[in-house]
C-alpha cells in the first residue's frame, strides 16, 4: 500500500515505521503524502488504540529530503507539498489513539516536529534533536510552532527555534520537550511497555481526556499551519535560504545576510 512507510497493527497497537534508511528516512514528496494519508486512515480506525512511531535503518528521520529539494530536473512543489504536511500535522495531532514516538539517531527538522505532536516521546540517549530550519533560512512546519509552544511555552520556544541546535536527549529532557531517555537501542522496547501498560488501563478514558484537550487547540493549530506555509513559501525564495542551502551542499559556514 505504501512505499516509504509501513504500517503494522497487533491487536489493539500498531506500529508505523519511517522506510527510507538509505536516505535516513529523510522525508521526500512521497512519504510526506503518505504520511498524510496514513494518519488521516487511522482516523477512522477505532481497532487501534496506541500507535507507535519509529525509523528504519540508523536514524529516527533526518528531516526534508534537502536532496529532492535541490533536484534541478524535478524540483519539490513548495505549495503541494506544504498542504500534505499541514494534512500531515493535523490528523496527528487529532488521531483517537495514544502516539508515541521513539527516536533513535537523529530526528531533525519535519521529524522533528511530528515527533513533538506525539503524546509521548522517548529518545535514546546519543539521538540528536534538532528543530534545525533556521540554518538553511527556513521556518518549523509541520506543526513545530505549535507543538513546540504547547510543550515548553512561547519564550523557550523562540530561543529553541532561532538556536536551531542539536539537542542530546538528556538535554531535550531537561528542557521539556520529551518523555523518556533510554540506552542505546532500548527505545523500541520501552515504548512497547509503554504501550502495554496503556492497553492495560482505562484507555476510554485516557483517550477522552486527549480529545477534550486537543480538540479546543485544532483551531490554533490549522491557523498557525496556514501562516508556517505561507512562510515557507516565502523562504524558500528569501537569499538566506539559498545560501543556507549552497553553504549546506558545499560544506561550508554559511553567511547570511538577512534577506
Amino acid at each position: 500500500m505504501f512505499e516509504t512507510i509501513e504500517l503494522t497493527k497487533r491487536g489493539r497497537i500498531a506500529q508505523l515505521l519511517l522506510n527510507r534508511p538509505d536516505s535516513m528516512n529523510a522525508m521526500n514528496g512521497k512519504m510526506m503524502k503518505e504520511l498524510a494519508d496514513c494518519f488521516e486512515s487511522l482516523q477512522q480506525d477505532s481497532t487501534v488504540q496506541v500507535l507507535i512511531i519509529r525509523g528504519e535503518g540508523r536514524a529516527f528521520s533526518a528531516g526534508g529530503d534537502i536532496k529532492e529539494m535541490m533536484d534541478p530536473e524535478n524540483p519539490m512543489d513548495i505549495d503541494v507539498v506544504m498542504k500534505d504536511v499541514s494534512r500531515l500535522a493535523k490528523a496527528l495531532y487529532t488521531l483517537p489513539q495514544i502516539t508515541v514516538a521513539v527516536i533513535h539517531g537523529a530526528s531533525a527538522g519535519l521529524a522533528f516536529s511530528m515527533a513533538l505532536a506525539c503524546d509521548y516521546v522517548i529518545a535514546e540517549e546519543n539521538s540528536k534533536l534538532a528543530m534545525n530550519f533556521i540554518g538553511i533560512g527556513l521556518v518549523p512546519d509541520g506543526g513545530g510552532h505549535f507543538f513546540m509552544k504547547e510543550r515548553v511555552g512561547v519564550a523557550k520556544a523562540k530561543q529553541i527555534i532561532w538556536a536551531g541546535q542539536k539537542l542530546k536527549a538528556h538535554d531535550a529532557l531537561s528542557k521539556g520537550l520529551i518523555e523518556e531517555v533510554t540506552a542505546e537501542g532500548r527505545g523500541l522496547e520501552h515504548a512497547e511497555i509503554y504501550a502495554a501498560v496503556a492497553i492495560a488501563s482505562p484507555l476510554k478514558a485516557k483517550l477522552a481526556t486527549k480529545h477534550i484537550l486537543h480538540q479546543t487547540k485544532v483551531e490554533e493549530l490549522v491557523h498557525v499551519l496556514e501562516m508556517e506555509a505561507a512562510a515557507q513559501s516565502a523562504m524558500r525564495k528569501s537569499a538566506d535560504h539559498i545560501e543556507g542551502i549552497q553553504a549546506f551542499v558545499e560544506k561550508r559556514k554559511p553567511e547570511f545576510k538577512g534577506h
